[in-house]
């Protein structure tokens, strides 16, 4: 496993995986407590970062732009998530939260700490 570090200077794994981009979202989602997909030039991926950052949450971020194969996981990305908007999406314990406006919801109605804590990204 080779690992790239992208801006926010969280690790970013590369493998090779099979040539399904939901099948490899899928994999990349399930491999840490907080996975984010984003683009590295997107103002709403950068307020999510910083929620989860502000949080004490320590996400994997994928910047889908320095990815090879991001044209691919972005359009499934687009396919999971039923609308033209694909970033950011977050995934938390390996389940699908949502954009973010679903992110920015479960934040306010208090969802989203107990998440966080049943999925191992928070201990307090």
């Amino acid at each position: 496993m080779h690992y790239q570090v992208d801006s926010w200077g969280y690790y970013m794994p590369r493998m090779s995986m099979g040539s399904d981009p939901m099948e490899r979202v899928a994999k990349l989602a399930s491999e840490s407590a907080v996975v984010i997909f984003s683009l590295s030039s997107c103002c709403m991926c950068h307020a999510v970062k910083r929620l989860f950052c502000g949080l004490g949450v320590n996400p994997t971020v994928y910047e889908l732009d320095q990815d090879p194969r991001g044209k691919d996981m972005e359009a499934a990305l687009m396919r999971l998530l039923g609308n033209s908007q694909a970033v950011p999406v977050v995934f938390v314990g390996g389940k699908l939260i949502g954009a973010m406006d679903r992110v920015m919801a479960s934040h306010i109605n208090g969802t989203l700490v107990p998440l966080l804590k049943e999925a191992g990204a928070l201990w307090l």
